[in-house]
């Protein structure tokens, strides 16, 4: 997948899907709940409040959003600074409201806790962590400082001492674990949409060169009897006009560029001759097709295939599925990128499954990565050897997460563990001590001759010129 493709996914910020009619919307929702509450206190329980200050922190924040539904078009996202602000006006103008009515003593000081979660959810860490530290400075200067809830009779209405420290705890613990789950659960849905996003462009690109070589197949059968025919009629014209040099020799030139012409044909189309042929393929040439771009990369990649305990001496037939190349392909890539001079692609097969294993001499994963592998975003700190023998190599904690979802995808179960490791069942064999992959099919999902989806395969016709 390209870098800047890649960057385009990655580089967005949260905030960023946010469009600013409905921060709009909410604060208009927050203002219709600041009035009705303050009427309901006025007429229905008769406390005096300052009004005047009131409605003018309200009216603030209405001339605030005829202002944004005025100056900026509909459909206008926020960036982060400018969700920063919205969301800290917000949270400032509901403290100075509870300010004026009664503290921690109004029970609505609970809506404090709303501006954090917000926050957490559309906005960056360090964002997060401003709103969250001055929600938590206004709820304690509510329970220290505020204007007391007084009757039409002129009493003051304030609850025991213990039940506002009370109050406040369970203010502060609200603002806290609510904010921190509330950034925790976006954060990991945003990482897997942006790694599903990642797969998806992978996958579309894999598509896109099958999609190709059948194009470029078909053109190379096409194209062969007119190439024949200009051929022929040239050949004949070149024996024909030996009296004629300067024909002879336009002639000779057009069969020499039909011949050019058939050659280049060959090789673009050297992965087959027909549509149908790029839909199936032996398990061997999957494997070397997946494997081909990493096999002269300086380490040396070991081949071998053969049936199980009881499988069929010969080789099964698979769907030549995108997903099924472009994952065995980053799973190569990784071996070949942290082995020290072997790799080793094992296929087997039986009448239930079909099994690929790809070992290296490496390193193998960091022992406590190994429940994590195929996370997005999982990477550990580069080491200096790495950065010697991947100099070029920027890792995001994509390539074993696009490998695992695109290859389950297909049917396939993936089980990770280190050669090294005295207790794993994937290898008994003592030189292959780095990482071991085992990706293993139900016969079913990708046989394509006995499977769920068989594929027929006709005849290829012979390409000649």
């Amino acid at each position: 997948m390209p870098d800047s493709n890649i960057n385009l996914v990655l580089g967005q910020e949260r905030s960023s899907w946010i469009r600013l009619r409905t921060m709009i919307l909410l604060r208009w929702v927050a203002i219709a709940g600041q009035v009705a509450a303050i009427l309901v206190a006025q007429h229905s329980y008769h406390l005096q409040l300052n009004l005047g200050l009131c409605y003018l922190a309200i009216g603030i924040s209405a001339v605030g959003n005829l202002l944004a539904i005025f100056l900026f078009p509909e459909n206008k996202r926020l960036g982060e600074f400018e969700n920063f602000l919205m969301v800290l006006f917000d949270l400032l103008q509901l403290g100075f409201l509870l300010y004026l009515t009664g503290g921690l003593h109004n029970p609505f000081a609970l809506l404090l806790v709303g501006p954090v979660i917000i926050s957490a959810n559309v906005m960056g860490l360090r964002s997060t962590l401003f709103i969250g530290t001055t929600a938590i400075v206004l709820v304690t200067l509510l329970g220290l400082y505020h204007v007391p809830l007084r009757t039409e009779m002129g009493f003051v209405l304030r609850i025991p001492d213990v039940f506002v420290f009370g109050h406040w705890t369970a203010i502060i613990i609200a603002i806290i674990f609510l904010g921190a789950y509330s950034y925790r659960i976006s954060s990991e849905v945003q990482s897997m949409s942006e790694a599903l996003a990642a797969t998806q462009m992978a996958l579309s690109r894999e598509q896109k060169l099958t999609d190709l070589g059948g194009v470029v197949a078909a053109a190379a059968h096409e194209l062969g009897t007119p190439l024949a025919t200009i051929k022929l009629a040239s050949s004949e014209l070149v024996e024909e006009l030996d009296d004629r040099p300067d024909l002879r020799e336009d002639a000779a030139l057009i069969r020499e560029q039909a011949d050019r012409c058939r050659d280049i044909l060959r090789d673009m189309g050297r992965a087959g001759k027909d549509d149908l042929h790029l839909r199936q393929a032996p398990l061997s040439t999957v494997i070397h097709e997946a494997a081909e771009p990493h096999v002269h990369r300086g380490k040396t990649v070991h081949f071998d295939e053969g049936p199980g305990a009881g499988g069929d001496l010969q080789q099964p037939s698979i769907l030549r599925k995108p997903e099924v190349i472009h994952g065995l392909r980053n799973l190569i890539q990784n071996a070949v990128d942290f082995a020290r001079a072997n790799v080793w692609v094992e296929a087997e097969w039986t009448a239930e499954t079909i099994t690929v294993s790809i070992m290296d001499d490496g390193r193998g994963y960091p022992g406590h990565m190994i429940g994590r592998i195929g996370d997005p975003f999982v990477r550990r700190r580069r080491a200096e050897i790495d950065r010697r023998t991947r100099p070029e190599y920027e890792g995001m904690g994509l390539g074993l997460f696009i490998a695992k979802t695109l290859l389950e995808r297909s049917g396939a179960e993936l089980s990770f563990a280190n050669g090294s490791d005295p207790y794993q069942t994937l290898t008994d064999q003592s030189e292959r001590r780095g990482a071991i992959v085992l990706v293993v099919w139900p016969r079913s999902q990708i046989d394509a001759q006995t499977g769920e989806n068989p594929v027929p395969l006709g005849l290829n016709d012979q390409f000649q010129v």
